[in-house]
C-alpha cells in the first residue's frame, strides 16, 4: 500500500505518494485530477525528511507571507 502525504509548500499544494525508497510527486487539481510534478524525490529521503527536502527544493518560491512548508492532515 502506498501512503499519500499532502504538503503546502510556500502556498502550493503538493501530494507525495509512496514509501521510503520510492516516492512519486503530483500537483493536485481542484477537480480531483492530478498531474505528475516536474521534480523527483530521491529514494533516500525519509518520510520525516520530506518537508525539509521540499523546503530546500522550493525555497526560491518563499515570500514574506508564504514562508512555510506544512504537512497537511490526511
Amino acid at each position: 500500500m502506498m501512503d499519500e502525504l499532502r504538503f503546502k509548500v510556500f502556498g502550493k499544494l503538493i501530494v507525495i505518494r509512496g514509501k521510503p525508497g520510492f516516492w512519486l510527486a503530483f500537483y493536485p487539481g481542484n477537480d480531483g485530477t492530478r498531474r505528475p510534478a516536474d521534480f523527483i524525490v530521491p529514494p533516500d529521503i525519509s518520510e520525516d525528511g520530506l518537508a525539509e527536502y521540499l523546503a530546500d527544493l522550493f525555497h526560491e518560491d518563499a515570500t514574506p507571507k508564504r514562508n512555510t512548508v506544512e504537512r497537511l492532515a490526511p
